[in-house]
């Protein structure tokens, strides 16, 4: 699941689901433990693109800055879910 992150590459998000498909709670879980920091966490989003870490500033900003498009304050899935 980490390999699956980590591919996820600039400007593209991934759905909890998509990580770790059938347990999208453990893929959270597992993004919550992990200290490596060549994990792009801020790239996994929920499926519906809206932001699960509390609060939402941080991962947001390092997204817009990446240029992924969001709408309101979810991402804009349909742009940026890595197909």
């Amino acid at each position: 699941m980490l390999d699956r992150i980590r591919a996820t590459p600039p400007g593209f998000v991934r759905a909890y689901g998509d990580v770790s498909p059938g347990a999208p709670r453990f893929a959270g879980a597992v993004l919550s433990g992990c200290e490596d920091p060549d994990v792009p966490w801020h790239r996994i989003v929920r499926a519906d693109g809206s932001i699960a870490t509390h609060p939402p500033a941080r991962q947001r900003a390092l997204l817009e800055a990446e240029g992924v498009p969001f709408r309101g304050e979810r991402v804009d899935m349909r742009a940026a879910r890595l197909p």
